[in-house]
């Protein structure tokens, strides 16, 4: 597979040298310093704390050129009007993997709706000047798969094939039927999770806060019983009905966890910052829409 990963942040980096390493001809696109690093040393992993580093030769371009087999998007939310035009002219499918509750529709008005494929990484870690520093993988962390899907849900050869390319190269992924309600639930308990992680100054300090935490729960409720469909996967409806004090004491567990302080939440960037701000204005936009087909639903009752 010809590939282009566009983003070399973490989790761009992670997904690149594995499909490097497993034979593909893979480029990575980064920018500034980054593009510099890379070039230089090439993707550095290095597992937890280990003072081990290993180099891996992906090669790096700083624009996106030519025809590709797949493009996958690793960037922020709000990082994604640019690279929409930079790829405008670019032949390939395109698969997003990023947070992204506005739907596929805005995705494709720019490149071309046959284009869009949607899904979302499931790898974690943190950069170290240059290193990336990824999470030990264990039983649990093996099961979770990362789930790329067609906008409209169906199973497609290019899904299909996009999948089992993946799974080949040691990439737990799985087709999602429901991808785009996957993202929009993702979203809805995102956002206020990652401003309350910020507001705390860390995901140990909020955990440190009961109060805090009940704040945070009562937020990612109200984004849950706002969207239009029910959450995805079924696990998140939880949220919405489990007694309140267990949730806390649940989440306050999970703030202190491995996964949350060696993760993206644990990262107080403006980029951070900014992506939360995209992320809550599309959760806005879609309420608002649905508001807006609810009152002309009732409006059309009313006068019938």
């Amino acid at each position: 597979m010809k590939l282009l990963v566009y983003g070399a942040g973490v989790c761009g980096s992670l997904f690149a040298a594995r499909m490097h390493e497993a034979g593909h001809d893979v480029s990575l696109l980064a920018r500034g310093g980054r593009l510099t690093a890379l070039r230089q040393h090439g993707v550095q992993l290095a597992e937890g704390d280990s003072p081990a580093v290993r180099r891996v030769p992906v090669p790096v371009i700083e624009h996106p050129g030519g025809e590709y087999d797949l493009i996958t998007v690793f960037v922020r939310t709000h990082q994604v009007d640019a690279v929409l035009e930079s790829l405008a002219g670019v032949q390939g499918d395109v698969l997003f993997l990023l947070n992204w509750a506005a739907g596929p529709e805005t995705l494709g008005a720019v490149i071309g709706h046959e284009r869009v494929l949607l899904g979302f990484p499931m790898t974690g870690g943190t950069m170290d000047g240059d290193v990336i520093r990824y999470r030990k993988s264990s039983f649990i962390t093996r099961r979770v798969a990362m789930p790329i899907g067609e906008p409209d849900g169906r199973t497609t050869p290019r899904l299909q094939r996009t999948v089992e390319t993946f799974r080949t190269a040691g990439i737990n992924a799985k087709a999602e039927p429901q991808m785009d309600a996957w993202l929009r639930t993702h979203a809805a308990f995102e956002v206020p999770l990652g401003q309350a992680v910020h507001a705390a100054g860390g995901p140990v300090a909020l955990a440190d806060d009961p109060d805090a935490v009940r704040g945070m729960l009562h937020l990612i409720r109200q984004n849950l019983a706002a969207m239009e469909t029910p959450p995805v996967p079924r696990a998140f409806a939880a949220l919405r009905a489990l007694p309140q004090g267990l949730l806390v004491a649940v989440l306050r567990r999970f703030l202190k966890s491995p996964t949350a302080v060696h993760s993206g939440l644990n990262d107080p960037s403006p980029a951070m910052a900014a992506e939360l701000e995209q992320l809550t204005e599309q959760l806005r936009a879609s309420a608002r829409a649905r508001q807006a087909t609810q009152d002309g639903e009732n409006l059309t009752t009313h006068t019938t």
